[in-house]
């Protein structure tokens, strides 16, 4: 293969694997939604730990593209 193949490839794959960390952050931030609307009293909990998850989940799709170029 030549390599603007293989560059073509690792951002077809990082693309791929960027829906994984989108979908989670998704998900995070729904859960927090619905937990503020159930008990508006929790919000100031409930957004520290839903900021620690959107870091974390954000973490892989930032050690995704660091591979992809790496690669």
């Amino acid at each position: 293969m030549d390599l603007e193949t293989l560059g073509s490839l690792n951002m077809i794959g990082y693309g791929l694997a960027a829906v994984g960390p989108g979908i989670g952050i998704g998900l995070i931030f729904a859960a927090y939604i619905n937990g503020v609307a159930r008990q508006p009293e929790a919000q100031s909990r409930l957004q520290s730990i839903a900021i620690l998850g959107f870091a974390l989940a954000e973490a892989l799709a930032i050690i995704g593209i660091a591979l992809a170029f790496v690669l």
